[in-house]
């Protein structure tokens, strides 16, 4: 069995203080999380992918980058990455890039996401 965490980006107002963070500061608690999360010995750690105003995770294949770049064993995962709102050969040529940073713990996982909003960003139809 694996145990790992899967995030959305989301930045989001603390629901103690009332503050929302500032999209560089929750940028760097997100990579912190990551690091602590293979420091702890967590088995996988996921980024999703979204395009709407409170998520900072559209460009998940630059986080898992960063995060490769600052971690040493934890796997490194899109949770989910729209296939149906890219071109599948750059999405597997990012990726395959990715993975070199880490030596070979980049996963991809995709799908057809969970929101509507990427669809008229792109162009495109869902009904197409």
């Amino acid at each position: 069995m694996d145990i790992g965490v899967d995030s959305f980006a989301a930045i989001l107002p603390d629901p103690a203080t009332g503050r929302t963070p500032s999209p560089t500061d929750r940028m760097a608690d997100l990579l912190d999380e990551v690091e602590t999360a293979d420091r702890v010995g967590l088995d996988v750690f996921g980024i999703g992918e979204h395009h709407r105003a409170e998520f900072l995770d559209s460009a998940s294949a630059v986080i898992l980058a960063a995060a490769a770049a600052r971690t040493e064993r934890i796997r490194l995962t899109s949770a989910v990455t729209v296939l149906s709102a890219a071109d599948p050969v750059r999405v597997f040529r990012e990726f395959a890039t990715v993975d070199l940073i880490p030596k070979g713990r980049t996963e991809l996982v995709v799908g057809w996401g969970s929101f509507g909003e990427a669809f008229p960003l792109f162009s495109l139809d869902p009904r197409a």
